[in-house]
């Protein structure tokens, strides 16, 4: 395999031959660990300044010369290795965030010119659930369209990947359906919460606790957010649906056994605590706290970068509702930590997240206690005029309308 690859990838001079260098590493790397990411991530960690549009643009040649040039088996060898790849940086968690989604879908399009579903319909179908996983990542092109297009990807993973056939593999599907079902943008919000329950119970009944604990840890954390989420239904009994599957999820989840997924579990209870009806109010929002605090133990700056400013937004927006405390310190704690987010929520990163962030942020200073008034009330507008950048009345009508109200509010 190895010289199969080398007799496709001749460096030139320049830059090029770092890139082409980089590529051949790589995908050698892939080969020879088969796709071990203790092998490939440090290699993809050295060359991450080289994750760019040039490598998939590489790639994509380079792909298309072997599949022109080579023999059936060395064809199917290799393509299984540029799959792998794809994957490995879909999933890279270092480089840029905006590029490695873009490297992988250029591969896997790239891939499926030759895994066509007439004659190779496993392979078009995983490929098409790898596609559907790259565009709900994506960052580049309008977010409803990407999240349109994995559903439509993994809607057509599924017309192979049936139940019966392919069992695990339907479930697999129907749990990221549920996930791309509960961020959609377009059509009715109500509606694709109610699709998004059904994917994952779907997946439930193939990933039972006993034989897959694993997976069904996975699947009740994201019925418990979709819970928290819903609309139809009542709101309290949703809330404590959400509730109840986030700690059944914790009983697997544990912070020693996977403290990853753990402080992903912390986080969604603290948001069902946040929101939650039934009990004390004030106690609720202390419980919200504890928890987004105790993800922040796992989700530091340095290691999880996108999870920390989530959780400083998510801990922002609890003290600014906080009932116990000095409401003048609380008021500066959520200040604080939304400030915090922006450091990693940045306008060219994170556009969507930076907006939500900012809108937030104008919040805090229209009810700021400390400092001058009059300042505030200007920070508070500059950060909702920020927020209008992304959140424009054609592309999230409801975020809009939610920002104008809070602007004019702070204008009167």
């Amino acid at each position: 395999m190895v010289q199969q690859l080398g007799q496709f990838l001749n460096p030139q001079a320049g830059s090029i031959e770092e890139y082409q260098k980089f590529l051949s590493e790589v995908l050698q790397a892939e080969f020879e660990s088969n796709s071990d990411p203790t092998v490939v991530y440090p290699i993809l960690q050295r060359g991450q300044h080289l994750l760019d549009d040039i490598f998939a643009q590489l790639l994509q040649q380079w792909a298309r010369n072997v599949f022109s040039q080579g023999k059936p088996e060395e064809v199917a060898g290799i393509a299984g290795v540029i799959q792998n790849l794809c994957v490995d940086i879909q999933n890279f968690p270092l480089g840029s965030w905006a590029n490695n989604p873009e490297i992988a879908i250029t591969g896997y399009q790239t891939l499926l010119e030759v895994y066509t579903r007439q004659a190779f319909p496993e392979k078009w179908a995983r490929i098409q659930n790898n596609l559907g996983n790259a565009y709900s990542k994506r960052i580049r092109g309008e977010r409803a369209e990407n999240l349109e297009l994995a559903i439509v990807a993994y809607n057509q993973s599924l017309e192979v990947y049936t139940r019966d056939a392919f069992p695990e593999d339907w479930a697999v599907i129907q749990n990221n359906l549920g996930t791309a079902y509960s961020d959609r943008i377009r059509g009715e919000r109500a509606d694709n919460l109610e699709l998004a329950i059904v994917a994952y119970n779907q997946s439930l009944e193939v990933y039972t606790r006993d034989a897959f604990p694993y997976e069904w840890a996975r699947r009740r954390n994201n019925l418990g957010t979709a819970y928290s989420n819903r609309i139809r239904g009542e709101r309290a009994d949703n809330l404590e649906l959400a509730i109840a599957a986030l700690n059944q999820s914790l009983e697997v989840y544990t912070r020693d056994a996977f403290p990853y997924e753990w402080a992903r579990v912390q986080n969604n209870l603290g948001t069902a605590y946040s929101n939650r009806i039934r009990g004390e109010r004030a106690d609720n929002l202390e419980l919200a706290i504890v928890a987004y605090n105790l993800s922040l133990e796992v989700y530091t700056r340095d290691a999880f970068p996108y999870e920390w400013a989530r959780e400083q937004n998510n801990l922002g927006a609890a003290y600014i509702n906080r009932i116990k405390g000095d409401i003048v310190e609380n008021i500066e704690t959520a200040i604080f930590c939304y400030q915090e987010a922006l450091k990693i929520r940045t306008f060219d990163a994170f556009p969507l997240d930076w907006a939500t962030t900012q809108n937030n942020l104008g919040n805090a200073y229209s009810e700021r206690i400390r400092g001058n008034k009059a300042e505030n009330i200007e920070n508070a507008i500059v950060c909702y005029q920020e927020a209008l950048k992304i959140y424009t009345r054609q592309a999230f009508p409801g975020d809009w309308a939610e920002t104008q109200y809070n602007l004019a509010n702070t204008l009167r």
